[in-house]
C-alpha cells in the first residue's frame, strides 16, 4: 500500500493579494520497492543528439518544428493494474 497526503498551497499576486488557492493529491511513491510494487519504470526523455537528429531531419525533408509543453501527458492515462493508497 501506498501512502499519500494532500498539499495546500495558497498563490499570491505580485501586489500580496491572494490570487487562487491550490490543492494537490500526491502519493509517497518512495516507498515502493522494485520488484514488489512495480515491474519496470519508464522516463521520457529527449536526448540531445536526438534533438539535433530531428532538426536535421526536418530540414533535409522540409518539415516544420512546433514546440510544446506537455505537464499533463499521462493525467487521463489507463491504468490497467490495482492500485492501493493509505
Amino acid at each position: 500500500m501506498v501512502g499519500s497526503r494532500r498539499i495546500y498551497k495558497v498563490k499570491h499576486a505580485v501586489d500580496g493579494n491572494i490570487e487562487k488557492y491550490k490543492a494537490i493529491f500526491v502519493t509517497k511513491g518512495l516507498s515502493q520497492v522494485e520488484g514488489v510494487d512495480y515491474e519496470e519504470t519508464i522516463a521520457l526523455v529527449a536526448t540531445y543528439s536526438s534533438i539535433i537528429t530531428i532538426i536535421a531531419l526536418s530540414m533535409q525533408m522540409g518539415w516544420k518544428i512546433h514546440q510544446m509543453d506537455v505537464k499533463t501527458a499521462f493525467l487521463n492515462g489507463v491504468v490497467e493494474e490495482e492500485i492501493c493508497i493509505e
